[in-house]
C-alpha cells in the first residue's frame, strides 16, 4: 500500500453501499486498512434485500490500494459493536479515522407526513437507525482512537448545519435524524478535541447512489438520461465524491481547524481541490438553496 494514509486504520460503519462505500473505497486508495461494516452480506441481506454487500465492498477497497475488511455488525447491538472495537484493537492497536454513516431508513419514511399521520414503529426505529447506532459506535471505539493524538471521526448527514437549520426536512422523523446527527457532531468536537482528535459533519449533496440510480432506471454511465425525468439530477454527485472529501480530511495535518464543523463534499471540494470522478466539482447544497429551491429552471453552470 502506498498514499497519504498509508498504516492509517479507518472505520467506515455503514458501508454496504452508496457513500458509505464511496468513503471507504476512497480510504483505500490512500492507502489506508479500512474496517468496513453493516447488514448485508453475501450470506445474508438486511431488510433492504438488495444485493450490495460489505464484502464486494472490502474488496473494492483493497482493489484500489488499501486493504478492505469486511465485518458483519448491526449496531444496534452493544455486544457486536463492543466486539469489532476489540478485534480492531488486537489487530491493529490503533483506529485513526471512524465514519459514522449508518442509516437505514429509506423504507421506513413517509414524504411530508405529519408525525401523528406517520407510522409510529417506523419512525422510532429510523431514529434508533440513524441516531443511537452512531452514539453507541463512538462510545465503544473513541476510546481506541484516543490512545493517539490526530484522530478523525465523519458524521455523516443530509444537509448543512445551516441548510436544515432552515429548512423542514421530509418529516418530523427525518428532520430529526439528520439535525441530531449534525448536533452529535459539534458536541463530539467539544468532547474530543481537548483530547487531540476532530469530529465534523459531512454531507454529500445528490448522491448517484445504487438505490438513486434504480429509481430513475439508469446506471452510472448513463445517468444524465434520467434528466428527462428530474433536470435537476444535472447536480448530482458520484458516492466517491464525499469519498474524496473523507480521505483529504483525514490526510490534513491541519484538520483541527474544522473540530466541531459542518461540512459538504462540494465546500471541500473547493478546500482541497479534489473532483469528482467525471473532473467535475459540483456544488449541491448552494445550487439547491440558489436554483432547485428558489424555482429557478436546472441549470448546473457555475455550480459543477
Amino acid at each position: 500500500m502506498s498514499g497519504p494514509l498509508q498504516g492509517k486504520v479507518a472505520l467506515v460503519a455503514g458501508a454496504t453501499r452508496g457513500a458509505g462505500r464511496g468513503i471507504a473505497v476512497e480510504l483505500g486508495a490512500a492507502g489506508a486498512t479500512v474496517y468496513v461494516t453493516g447488514r448485508s452480506t453475501r450470506a445474508r441481506r438486511s431488510e433492504y434485500d438488495r444485493p450490495e454487500t460489505i464484502e464486494d465492498t472490502a474488496d473494492l477497497v483493497t482493489a484500489a490500494g488499501g486493504q478492505g475488511i469486511a465485518v458483519p455488525v448491526d449496531h444496534l447491538d452493544h455486544a457486536a459493536v463492543g466486539a469489532l472495537v476489540e478485534r480492531i484493537a488486537d489487530e491493529q492497536d490503533r483506529l485513526d479515522v471512524l465514519v459514522n454513516d449508518i442509516w437505514g431508513g429509506e423504507k421506513l419514511f413517509e414524504w411530508d407526513t405529519p408525525v401523528w399521520e406517520h407510522d409510529l414503529d417506523n419512525g422510532l426505529r429510523l431514529l434508533r437507525l440513524a441516531v443511537e447506532t452512531h452514539a453507541v459506535t463512538s462510545h465503544y471505539a473513541l476510546p481506541l482512537m484516543l490512545r493517539r493524538p490526530g484522530g478523525l471521526v465523519v458524521e455523516v448527514t443530509d444537509g448543512t448545519a445551516d441548510y436544515n437549520r432552515d429548512t423542514y426536512r421530509v418529516n418530523l422523523f427525518y428532520d430529526l435524524a439528520k439535525a441530531s446527527v449534525l448536533r452529535m457532531a459539534f458536541a463530539l468536537g467539544h468532547e474530543l478535541g481537548s483530547r487531540g482528535a476532530t469530529a465534523v459533519a459531512l454531507t454529500p449533496g445528490w448522491v448517484r447512489s445504487e438505490l438513486m440510480l434504480d429509481l430513475f432506471g439508469v446506471r452510472e454511465d448513463n445517468w444524465r438520461d434520467a434528466l428527462a425525468k428530474e433536470p435537476h439530477f444535472a447536480i448530482s454527485e458520484t458516492p466517491r465524491f464525499a469519498g474524496r472529501a473523507v480521505a483529504a480530511l483525514a490526510a490534513d495535518p491541519d484538520v483541527a481547524r474544522f473540530n466541531g464543523q459542518s461540512l459538504s463534499s462540494g465546500g471541500l471540494a473547493k478546500e482541497y481541490g479534489f473532483t469528482d470522478l467525471d473532473d467535475s466539482r459540483p456544488d449541491a447544497w448552494r445550487y439547491l438553496v440558489e436554483v432547485q429551491d428558489a424555482g429557478r429552471p436546472a441549470d448546473v453552470t457555475g455550480y459543477r
